[in-house]
């Protein structure tokens, strides 16, 4: 009995000490920050909203692989550049690029966005507050990344979203918006699998260029492009 007791307690404590947590509170230039979670309960911010980078010349790379990911960044200041990649079990991603304060801006915003999984509720956006320059957006669902919902929004003098994603039954709401500058704003939307929901709206001065590429049954697709 005693025996049974003392393995009990050891796999409880074992499956705790899998626990991942990170919480970021970050403000200062040139950040370059690099996490890797790999197994069980991974998250990164939260705990009552955490994961917040302000100062100009931000590098980050976060890959998270297995069980339970959330990820919820919040990054303001010119010049980021960032890989958040999520593969397997409960992702869901939420990032923002600029946000109040001083330093209100996403500047010269490159993203890339990664993920495999089902049923995600995917929250992007780049210069929702103050235009970002110069965004450079790639969202990727690989293969078998069903159920999900996508939505990103980008308001900038020039935006370029690569959108990619594998998988049936996903759901998509893309604003892009802003002048656009001399360069205008471009849309590449790539889906395999049956089963979508599309919404583009599109917006700017200048020239706004959709590449739509479907492959599959059942898609419902609107677009809708203005200056």
């Amino acid at each position: 009995m005693y025996k049974l007791i003392s393995i009990v307690m050891l796999m409880l404590m074992t499956s705790w000490s899998y626990a991942n947590d990170i919480y970021v509170t970050q403000s200062g230039a040139t950040l370059d920050l690099d996490i890797t979670q790999d197994g069980q309960n991974n998250t990164v911010g939260n705990s009552t909203t955490s994961s917040s980078v302000i100062g100009a010349t931000t590098t980050i790379d976060i890959d998270q692989v297995g069980n339970s990911n959330v990820l919820k960044f919040d990054v303001n200041g010119a010049t980021f550049t960032g890989t958040f990649s999520t593969t397997g079990n409960s992702n869901d991603i939420d990032f923002n690029c600029d946000s109040a304060g001083n330093n209100s801006s996403c500047a010269t915003a490159t993203a890339s966005i990664i993920w495999a999984g089902n049923s995600n509720d995917l929250d992007i956006d780049i210069g929702e507050t103050a235009d970002a320059a110069n965004a450079t957006v790639s969202i990727t669902g690989q293969s078998g990344s069903d159920s999900n919902v996508v939505a990103g929004t980008i308001d900038g003098t020039s935006a370029i979203l690569t959108l990619t994603v594998n998988g049936d039954t996903n759901n998509y709401l893309i604003d892009i918006n802003g002048d656009g500058d001399v360069n205008g704003h471009t849309l590449i939307h790539t889906h395999t699998g049956s089963i979508a929901d599309v919404d583009i709206t599109q917006s700017g001065v200048y020239d706004n260029i959709i590449n739509l590429t479907t492959s599959g049954d059942n898609h419902d697709i609107d677009i809708s492009q203005t200056d």
